[in-house]
């Protein structure tokens, strides 16, 4: 993730998955914050639909 474009394609992917409340892209640590109560693997999917690795936090 480096860009403005990263930040809106991974909220535009996310935004509306079921359970999500809020999605924030921080480009300077790499990585996405996301609140609300939404199935961890549809939030990575979509992330890796994008083009992304992905990481979850434990």
């Amino acid at each position: 993730m480096s860009c403005a474009h990263c930040v809106a394609s991974i909220t535009k992917a996310v935004q509306p998955l079921p359970g999500v409340a809020d999605v924030s892209v921080d480009l300077e640590a790499a990585a996405v914050t996301v609140t609300g109560e939404p199935d961890q693997a549809a939030v990575v999917a979509a992330i890796e639909d994008c083009g992304y690795d992905v990481r979850p936090a434990a």
